[in-house]
């Protein structure tokens, strides 16, 4: 008992933007420790005779306006998603030089940069679990401090095979805060503003491609950043990867301080009390100035009862637990590929997979690739830099041109951004998906025609800014109304996913 009075204390002092409202003798339950249902709908409205008005979800976040609050949020998030892209390329842009240090061949490199993507694999179902069991914001505090952490250790490693795990780690860390900072984040979005917010939200995974373009161009070149630790010859990528887990780090550090719970967790979880506070927060920031009270009002109860929650925790033993905690798990997939659902998600996880396999294999091998075409030439026809010997390569002086021309192709998303928010409305999503993919293949099989470093360059440019459409278009449908959070695809029921098709997937 005293253990939970404890961690229900703890938790009364945590976010600065709720811990005025949060009470300890208010909160009723240990945070997170609710398990429920999501292959129907979780929350429930009856009055019981009682004469104060009951609110569905989105009823109450229409009342709580949209303003100072959102816009906040949308810094934190946002951040927090320029983290994970920094993270992610942060693996590109020390390849030229990391190579000779870590005697790295091109299959090692290859395995370097799947590395975080199979660790994405991982975490993107484990973490989404974990937040519609333990809540959004824990979630992403615990994640963020994975990526960030991890991240930074590998520095450090002086051999390949621990910074090959340790990315790997990192990497988990990434696959939760991803498809859980979208998530969150639309959970407190009015359903009018949901759409233009979360493409909003979006574009800062273009600042995170600029941001680690930045660092690398201005720290992996400076032979000041070159010093012994020890036994360890402390390269200048080595500081450019400490520099890349600080976004995390800081992301993690605001989630912890500044953000509140997601009120639709809440409400799901049967947290009455504690959502009202959650929306009475973001009523008082928008409406500051205002001079409007906040209306009293009830919240529709989620659907299962804490003696049943209880039970569910508590009956069975350790093994028998586990079992049903999987079977929960996985049945999202399952609902997935039922009869009604199966061609559709089987179109559109190839679409998926497509755009990434595109976007990400070539993105993750820029800057090697203008490393091999810094003499001139077609970057694919350098094949045989491949098989000479790793004594006969030299990584230093490091070429800073590779760099420049890396931040270059990064900027390049800036018009792909604004592209996309000036025609979404207008084109819709299904034309600027198909057109854009069309446009990004054709011109990454110029690539391989042209034999100029100019050439490659533009056409490199083209690639970035016409493929940051095609993921646009695709965030904009997926993320366009409230999701569970186990990441792209994998946590929908049946009825849910039925109401979440748009027209162009039918």
């Amino acid at each position: 008992m005293s253990r939970h009075v404890h961690t229900r204390d703890a938790e009364a002092r945590e976010p600065l933007l709720t811990g005025d409202y949060l009470e300890p003798n208010e909160l009723d339950s240990d945070e997170g420790e609710t398990i429920f249902d999501r292959s129907a709908s979780n929350i429930t409205c009856d009055v019981g005779g009682s004469a104060q008005k009951r609110l569905t979800y989105e009823e109450a976040v229409d009342i709580a306006g949209f303003g100072l609050f959102h816009w906040l949020l949308l810094v934190v998030c946002g951040w927090a998603n320029a983290s994970d892209a920094v993270e992610i390329l942060c693996v590109s842009f020390l390849l030229p030089t990391a190579r000779c240090d870590l005697l790295l061949s091109s299959s090692d490199m290859g395995l370097l940069t799947a590395s975080i993507f199979l660790g994405m694999m991982v975490g993107s179902y484990m973490w989404g679990y974990l937040a519609d069991q333990r809540g959004r914001r824990r979630v992403l505090v615990v994640s963020l401090t994975v990526n960030g952490v991890f991240g930074a250790l590998a520095s450090v490693a002086p051999w390949f095979w621990l910074f090959l795990l340790l990315r790997f780690i990192s990497g988990i860390g990434v696959g939760g805060s991803i498809p859980v900072i979208f998530s969150y984040f639309s959970e407190f979005m009015p359903r009018q503003r949901r759409g233009a917010m979360i493409s909003a939200l979006a574009t800062f995974w273009m600042a995170g491609n600029i941001l680690a373009a930045g660092l690398a161009w201005l720290v992996i070149p400076r032979t000041w950043a070159h010093f012994s630790l020890g036994s360890l010859d402390f390269q200048s990528w080595r500081l450019f990867v400490v520099l890349c887990s600080v976004p995390s780090l800081t992301s993690a550090v605001l989630f912890r301080l500044l953000m509140p719970e997601s009120p639709k967790f809440l409400m799901e979880a049967g947290r009455e009390k504690e959502a009202i506070q959650v929306f009475q927060v973001i009523f008082e920031l928008n409406m500051r100035g205002k001079g409007k009270d906040f209306p009293e009002f009830g919240l529709c109860n989620g659907s299962k009862q804490r003696g049943e929650l209880d039970e569910t925790r508590t009956w069975g033993s350790h093994r028998e637990r586990l079992a049903r905690i999987l079977k929960k798990a996985l049945d999202p997939i399952k609902q997935m590929f039922n009869d009604s659902l199966k061609s559709r998600s089987f179109a559109l996880l190839i679409i998926f997979y497509c755009i990434s396999f595109g976007y990400y294999g070539l993105w993750m091998w820029f800057p090697e690739l203008f490393e091999r075409i810094e003499d001139g030439g077609s970057p694919c026809a350098n094949v045989s830099l491949l098989l000479s010997p790793l004594h006969n390569q030299s990584c230093y002086p490091v070429k800073t041109a590779v760099y420049m021309e890396g931040f270059i192709i990064a900027a390049s998303n800036l018009p792909g951004n604004i592209f996309t928010i000036l025609m979404m409305n207008s084109m819709g999503g299904k034309a600027l998906l198909s057109c854009s993919l069309l446009v990004s293949s054709l011109s990454v099989f110029l690539i391989y025609v042209v034999q100029t470093k100019a050439q490659s360059l533009i056409l490199s440019c083209v690639f970035s800014g016409v493929s940051v459409i095609a993921w646009n278009a695709w965030m904009w449908w997926e993320r366009s109304s409230t999701r569970p959070s186990y990441g792209p695809l994998l946590s929908v029921s049946s009825q849910e996913w039925a109401e979440w098709q748009p027209s162009w997937v039918t």
